[in-house]
């Protein structure tokens, strides 16, 4: 059985096809290409500005969530979660330029039965110290209110999401534009940044439906029925061998598997703060690596072969799933970021400055790749002597 048809199983899919389908006769805004959808600026009228709005949830991480707190007690990791779902909204917009000024809003939806107050209070308070901490770096994001819904009858345990809005002058928003001859940089999703307190695996908040069930062993099967669909093959559920509390140690930090897993989704929103305000120009397009990972560029580059040649070190949490779920290279490149979460399109003359702020986090950053002018979108990943085209 391939990896594409378990993840198509588990009732989720890498590149939401069916999805793109609905809705490829929508209007698709100002800046097609662009990374997020822009509209004229409803809210102002004025036609040198635009809007953006954006909902995003911390998806099926919560279900990992769930039982890791069910085992170990442990609230501190929906703080993660609140920061997740925050961090899925945020960085897409910033990826158009939106790094100040933003309204944020929360729907959560939990089964009142399961799920107790703590862990609200916990969301709510994993919210505001990312929120702070964002602040700090210059990144105004204010809290406008929320809503929490008790749901039982169609939530199984969780789901937690945000809306996001902010209004910008037009000549600010980074449009996609790219085109043969630019170069990438690609930018970590793991280590420790600056602006983190623990090391991050670097995960996201994509794929965690196959990395849970392929990592973690079949006794959360029967333990957690609630933490996974029971229309799925049980041979599909909770098949790998680990332990959420068994131990390991990464760059001399000791963690367990479970932390591991549920790193909080990296904000690249500092960073990328600064890569706008002194490198603007030489940006041509700015890709978040979420739904689809390496592939994601696909939409936004039209007419492009995409050739990453030289990507980032994969850190061990990878290396760990396609070991416990046998997956091939070739589809592990097309569900996870694996290792590179954002990806910067410039000249090669400014690279070497976007890889310099990046180390001033303590995020490393190298040149992964380069664009040639194509008939037709394609990307080309080239890794450990074998070349993946999608």
């Amino acid at each position: 059985m391939s990896k594409t048809s378990k993840y198509e199983q588990r009732g989720v899919s890498a590149s939401k096809s069916e999805v793109h389908e609905a809705i490829k006769g929508l209007d698709k805004g100002l800046f097609p290409y662009a990374f997020c959808k822009i509209l004229p600026d409803i809210a102002g009228g004025d036609e040198q500005y635009v809007n953006i709005m954006h909902a995003d949830t911390a998806g099926t991480k919560t279900s990992l969530a769930y039982i890791y707190w069910k085992e170990t007690s442990d609230l501190s990791v929906w703080k993660g979660i609140a920061q997740d779902a925050i961090v899925m909204n945020l960085d897409d917009m910033g990826c158009v330029g939106v790094t100040d000024d933003i309204l944020l809003s929360n729907t959560i939806g939990r089964n009142k039965n399961l799920i107790s107050g703590d862990v609200i209070k916990a969301l709510i308070e994993g919210s505001k110290e990312f929120i702070d901490m964002l602040t700090s770096h210059g990144v105004g994001v204010h809290q406008s209110g929320g809503e929490t819904a008790d749901v039982g009858d169609i939530v199984r345990t969780i789901d937690v999401g945000y809306t996001a809005f902010a209004r910008i002058s037009k000549d600010k928003i980074i449009n996609n534009q790219i085109k043969g001859g630019q170069v990438i940089v690609g930018i970590s999703s793991a280590g420790q940044a600056s602006y983190e307190n623990h090391y991050n695996g670097g995960m996201g908040s994509n794929g965690l439906t196959s990395a849970r069930h392929d990592v973690f062993a079949q006794e959360y099967r029967n333990k957690y029925p609630e933490s996974y669909d029971p229309l799925v093959p049980k041979d599909l559920i909770y098949s790998g061998s680990k332990l959420l509390t068994e131990k390991v140690t990464i760059e001399g930090q000791e963690m367990n598997f479970g932390k591991l897993v549920l790193s909080p989704t990296r904000t690249y929103l500092p960073l990328l703060n600064k890569i706008i305000k002194h490198c603007r120009p030489a940006i041509h397009g700015i890709i978040h690596n979420t739904g689809g990972a390496h592939t994601k560029v696909k939409k936004f580059a039209p007419r492009c072969r995409i050739v990453k040649d030289n990507l980032l070190e994969i850190p061990p949490l990878f290396h760990l799933i396609q070991e416990e779920s046998q997956t091939p290279w070739s589809q592990m490149f097309e569900v996870f970021n694996c290792g590179t979460r954002l990806e910067v399109y410039t000249v090669e003359s400014s690279a070497q400055e976007i890889i310099d702020m990046a180390a001033s986090f303590d995020i490393d950053a190298q040149v992964i790749g380069y664009v040639e002018d194509a008939e037709q979108s394609e990307v080309k990943v080239l890794y450990d002597g074998e070349e993946y085209v999608y």
